[in-house]
């Protein structure tokens, strides 16, 4: 390598975007933040011709490509006119439609939108169950890409007869950015439409879903060239014709890249963050029935298949904050967070975090006191038995996925490594060592950005393989370790956990 390379990382979450100048020397790697910004979905409430008014959730995508462009030009402020590539990682859902003059087709709509709550149903009218997982290998959520082309399909034909293509997040993004078109296989993987075995759009599925194959994009691998930045663009920012690289565009793709594993048979790792992304890496994709009946999605890795369970995260305690917020008129500090539940009794009593009631509720905290009052449990004694019980639910549910995937692979996890936001999370860190009685090793935090820079790395030559990136990885960051501790109350508590799945699971 003649000179330092330097990379742009952007990952975006559902909740805010960042971006990250990655420096490879010699044998060397370094990494900077340098643009952060705040977004999210909007919720409308629109009235047709009827007069019916009905929810819609949509993204901004304008606003999300003028913060990149601001990344862009943080670049060229802060490393100088010459990038050497730039490469985006988003959220593995939702979709833009394309028309041949190149401009989008109405709103992004956002994966949370209630216009999906019963696609899966429908969609499993078109196409057995058994088949769509046999095929793809994922799991059925609601905000599957699959489920989202249905309901277009039957809702809005007019959008395939005028489009010419549908671009998911990260490939729309990099049209914006130079008119790539391609996806990489990790996006695709989780979109429910992809052969996983062949890493390509299932025509079975297609059908099943009602559009065409020509509107897909190319499927292409993990550190594939697309393009390069529009010259326009890279000349009013001042830097050169900016390669763009598909990386691990689906971000937990791109975070458990950057998880420093040194057995990956072993290796239980938790994305953590808004959702919990729960899983193993394995060679090739399984889908026996047992893993169908386990609910588990083979998503595409860099070089391997992430056999895993999503979960919901974070996403419980934001929007308890949020509610918190609109009755305090001031926002919580995590330090708060971290004080109350920390103070309060533990196993007074559990949530299925993954329950229905939990997606979307107006009020997240009802939507907690409702479940316990349903499942006859006591009601939490102020906000901090909230935050615990909310927390400690977590810790168990990981425990019961952790079970369930040693059982699939029949080999047992022997160690846990959390990466992600969620690892600065020390409670609950604490708790996962506790409940499942392995050890926890927590970070890299931007395993995101750490992923996507790594892959770039390795599209343009600068490492050999993906095995190159971990001694980088664990040299640049330093991680937390973990260790298990009151196993009896804890093994208790998972009993009771278990119990609470089975009577609720009876009673639906």
């Amino acid at each position: 390598m003649s000179r330092e390379q330097r990379l742009l990382a952007v990952d975006l979450g559902a909740s805010g975007g960042k971006c990250f100048v990655g420096t490879f020397g010699e044998g060397r790697f370094a990494m900077e933040e340098i643009h952060r910004f705040a977004h999210e979905s909007a919720t409308f409430h629109l009235a047709d011709a009827s007069g019916t008014v009905t929810e819609r959730t949509h993204w901004n995508d304008t606003a999300i490509y003028a913060e990149i462009v601001k990344g862009l030009q943080a670049c060229r402020r802060q490393v100088g006119p010459v990038l050497d590539a730039i490469g985006i990682d988003t959220w593995g859902a939702d979709a833009q439609w394309i028309s041949a003059d190149g401009e989008t087709l109405g709103k992004l709509y956002g994966y949370r939108d209630h216009r999906l709550d019963h696609m899966v149903e429908a969609l499993c009218k078109r196409i057995p169950a058994e088949q769509v997982y046999r095929i793809t290998g994922i799991h059925f959520q609601p905000f599957n890409l699959s489920n989202q082309l249905l309901w277009f399909a039957l809702h809005r034909p007019d959008l395939l007869k005028t489009a010419v293509k549908v671009l998911p997040v990260p490939a729309l993004l990099n049209f914006y950015l130079g008119g790539c078109t391609a996806v990489d296989s990790t996006w695709a993987s989780v979109s429910q439409l992809m052969d996983a075995r062949r890493n390509r759009w299932s025509r079975a599925m297609l059908r099943a879903v009602g559009v065409p194959a020509r509107l897909l994009p190319e499927i292409v691998p993990p550190g594939t060239r697309l393009g390069e930045l529009h010259a326009p663009l890279a000349a009013s920012l001042g830097l050169n014709a900016v390669p763009i690289l598909a990386v691990g565009s689906h971000d937990t793709a791109s975070a458990f890249a950057a998880a420093p594993v040194q057995d990956p048979r072993e290796a239980l790792i938790i994305s953590s963050g808004t959702w919990s992304l729960i899983g193993r890496l394995v060679a090739h994709p399984v889908t026996t029935p047992d893993a169908r009946a386990a609910n588990l999605s083979n998503e595409g890795g860099i070089g391997n298949t992430r056999l895993l369970r999503n979960c919901m995260g974070s996403w419980i305690v934001q929007e308890l904050l949020r509610v918190w917020e609109t009755a305090d008129g001031k926002r919580l500090p995590w330090a708060e967070v971290d004080r109350l539940q920390a103070a309060a009794a533990p196993f007074t009593a559990f949530i299925d975090p993954d329950d229905r009631g939990f997606y979307n509720p107006p009020d997240m905290e009802a939507a907690i006191r409702n479940y316990l009052a349903r499942t006859d449990q006591p009601a939490p004694d102020g906000r901090g038995a909230i935050l615990r019980l909310v927390y400690e639910s977590l810790a168990l549910k990981y425990r019961a996925v952790n079970e369930t995937l040693d059982a699939v692979t029949g080999r047992p996890a022997r160690v846990v490594h959390i990466v992600g936001g969620g690892c600065g999370n020390v409670l609950l860190n604490q708790f996962t060592a506790d409940a499942l009685g392995l050890p926890v090793l927590a970070g890299p935090r931007e395993a995101t950005a750490v992923g996507n820079l790594m892959v770039q790395a390795l599209g343009l030559g600068l490492l050999p393989s993906m095995a190159g990136a971990l001694p980088l990885i664990r040299a640049a960051f330093p991680i937390e370790t973990y260790t298990p501790r009151e196993r009896a109350s804890w093994n208790a508590a998972y009993a009771r956990f278990r119990r609470l799945g089975a009577a609720a699971t009876a009673a639906s």
